[in-house]
């Protein structure tokens, strides 16, 4: 009797053990961590770190093993670490690649082991995203950054036409990395909302700062000892290199007595981000104003497709962060293609100006 008690303690304390295990297990998403691997085209710029940080608090949030990888500006770097990555297991990716042109190539070698990936800020192309259905962008669309930053420049000077004598703007414009899409497409879109806003624009002078600040403060010094009192304002298409046309102008001299104009600088500088940096700048009457690319927004987004789809198996026409595939074709690619327009999730971009900037402070 005593040996069958002693029996029947040992399979129901075993019951209990495995009834335990497997509850567990269920809570736990079947026992195995969903592995995302984050890849970074660099980790300098602060909308990039800004982008990283979100993702690993929304990994930690929901158990995902992730991986983050920083490639450093380095194209090579970056394909060696999704090939590395994908020999590990992790079929899951978040990408700002480097440029543009390694979409392609990357989503076919993820293709082939059967993974998915969503993309930020650096778009892919059109054809990477037809590659297949698992492929997907989370981003702004940078026509319209540069049509705010257009609209800001506008309103500033329809409100001080004594600063812009004949509608006519000198601008010194600093611009991001040759070629980037963004480059491209935030200039495009500024010069087109001062044309129709009746604006001349004429260039005193632009070059690339490779969207840093420190780049961007060697360029305006050389530039305000060539062209003092020639300009009237100046663009840069980030807030880091805003920030550093900002402390060139102060260094410079170039700085007034009051901020009736909403700056102490004597021209209006106008960054793209709306980074907490540029946010405290405009609150200290420096910086005149930016334009919000929601790097949580974003990264929100662009985890979320990818967890769910790591997750369910399925996501394509679902929300994800929230918000909905987009549904009309837009004039930048790639969401220009009625093919891959439900793999596009476009975050919108907000003005931040002296009118609104301590909302997004909060």
């Amino acid at each position: 009797m005593k040996k069958l008690l002693l029996v029947l303690t040992v399979l129901l304390a075993a019951v209990i053990l495995f009834t335990g295990c497997k509850a567990k297990e269920e809570a736990d998403g079947g026992g195995e961590k969903i592995q995302i691997a984050l890849l970074m085209r660099n980790m300098n710029e602060q909308f990039l770190k800004d982008y990283a940080e979100n993702v690993r608090k929304l990994a930690a949030e929901r158990g995902v093993d992730l991986n983050v990888q920083d490639a450093n500006n380095a194209s090579d770097t970056q394909l060696t670490q999704l090939s590395t990555l994908l020999n590990q297991g992790y079929k899951y990716f978040v990408i700002i690649p480097i440029d543009s042109g390694l979409s392609e190539q990357m989503n076919q070698t993820i293709a082939e082991f059967g993974g998915a990936a969503s993309y930020s800020n650096t778009p892919p192309t059109v054809e990477a995203l037809k590659v297949g259905k698992n492929f997907f962008f989370a981003s702004s669309p940078e026509l319209v950054a540069g049509k705010y930053v257009g609209e800001i420049i506008a309103d500033y000077f329809d409100q001080n036409p004594d600063k812009a004598p004949g509608k006519v703007l000198n601008m010194l414009h600093i611009q991001g990395a040759l070629g980037h899409p963004a480059q491209i497409n935030r200039e495009a879109g500024m010069l087109q909302e001062l044309k129709n806003r009746g604006y001349t624009v004429n260039i005193v002078a632009q070059d690339t700062a490779n969207w840093t600040p420190d780049q961007a403060q060697q360029k305006m010094d050389a530039w305000i000892g060539a062209y003092r009192n020639q300009f009237n304002v100046v663009a840069a298409q980030n807030d880091g290199m805003a920030l550093g046309a900002v402390e060139s102008l102060i260094q410079n001299g170039l700085v007034k007595d009051n901020a009736d104009d909403g700056t102490i600088l004597t021209v209006p500088v106008i960054g793209i981000d709306a980074t907490a940096e540029a946010l405290n700048s405009m609150s200290e009457d420096k910086l005149y104003a930016t334009v919000l690319q929601d790097s949580i927004g974003q990264s929100t987004v662009a985890f979320d497709v990818i967890y769910q789809l790591a997750s369910t198996g399925d996501v394509l026409g679902k929300p994800a962060g929230g918000l909905a595939p987009a549904s009309e074709v837009t004039n930048e690619p790639p969401a220009n293609d009625p093919a891959v327009i439900d793999q596009c999730y476009l975050v919108p971009y907000l003005p931040v100006t002296k009118a609104n900037y301590k909302d997004f402070m909060k």
